[in-house]
């Protein structure tokens, strides 16, 4: 999964740790008190942003960006934008579920397909979970555990589950019936593709996606 040059992104949820270390090519990004998660896990962020009112005061590091509280970007999706003008395409997002605030979770949930519509790819870590998104594609699994598959765009086309205790072939999936919760790896392998359109992916931290 991981190539280099990817944009890492430390939001202000619930944070279990880093499942890859970012490198010198990487770009990490704390939104507003995800640098204090930064500071408690010696992460050095390349870049602190936010409207700092989850902080309460201005963050003391070298680079900071500066928000208003009032705009339409959630500061974990201005980081996003950011993270995609610069030319990052793969994204490694943490502190993105959980916390205090639900509809965040939703939001960051729904930053996975604005990042696909732009050409790239996220990935949203959480405890013992890793939720994605693919859209006209498909990924291939490895592991055992557990695995859903959601439409979150209206709906999706020539939808295939592969190696999967539930499997589809050729099939139509809409977003208002959740018809791929609770399956789970039935074979070492398994793949999930989408002819047209969005698949949310979640799967267990002890599965892995092969290249």
């Amino acid at each position: 999964m991981k190539n280099g040059h990817e944009c890492y992104i430390i939001a202000a949820g619930d944070f279990h740790g880093l499942v890859q270390e970012p490198d010198d090519s990487d770009y990490i990004i704390a939104a507003d008190a995800g640098y204090r998660i930064c500071c408690e896990h010696n992460i050095i962020p390349d870049l602190v942003l936010g409207d700092f009112d989850s902080m309460g005061e201005m963050p003391e590091h070298p680079n900071v960006m500066e928000l208003p509280v009032e705009k339409d970007d959630t500061d974990t999706m201005f980081a996003i934008k950011l993270g995609l003008e610069r030319g990052y395409r793969n994204f490694f997002l943490y502190g993105c579920l959980g916390g205090s605030r639900s509809d965040h979770t939703m939001a960051n949930l729904q930053s996975l397909l604005f990042i696909a519509k732009h050409g790239g790819r996220g990935w949203i870590y959480g405890e013992n979970c890793v939720w994605t998104l693919i859209r006209n594609s498909s990924v291939r699994l490895e592991g055992r555990g557990d695995v859903a598959v959601f439409c979150p765009d209206g709906r999706a086309e020539g939808v295939c589950l592969r190696g999967l205790k539930y499997e589809l072939e050729d099939a139509v999936i809409t977003s208002d019936f959740p018809l791929g919760v609770s399956n789970s790896m039935k074979a070492p392998e398994a793949e999930i593709e989408v002819g047209n359109g969005a698949l949310l992916i979640m799967y267990g931290s002890e599965i892995g996606e092969k290249d």
